[in-house]
């Protein structure tokens, strides 16, 4: 979910509380997920390395489906992907690199 950075308030009092108890729980929901580490927070989670868009050096996608990233047995499994170049080329290991977190096998 992502927060709107321009809402737009009721003049009205009662719908104007409404709006604010509403953008306190969105935003409460949203800071809370992130500092739990829920991938429902990330908006740019992604099942594989992107692949269209413009990226700026250092910006990261986490895995949405790291589980299946690697199969059983496997060394590793991919937690996301780092961009290393700025630009809209989406080449895997010249703009972008997968992160990786050992399995213990």
């Amino acid at each position: 979910m992502r927060l709107d950075p321009f809402p737009r308030f009721p003049s009205d009092k009662g719908q104007m509380e409404r709006k604010l108890t509403d953008l306190f729980r969105d935003t409460a929901r949203q800071v809370n997920d992130l500092s739990e580490g829920r991938i429902s927070a990330v908006t740019n989670a992604a099942s594989s390395v992107p692949t269209t868009g413009s990226w700026a050096k250092g910006d990261f996608v986490r895995n949405s489906a790291p589980a299946e990233a690697g199969s059983a047995g496997s060394k590793y499994v991919v937690t996301g992907w780092l961009r290393l170049t700025s630009g809209s080329n989406n080449v895997l290991n010249t703009d972008w690199v997968a992160t990786r977190s050992l399995t213990g096998n």
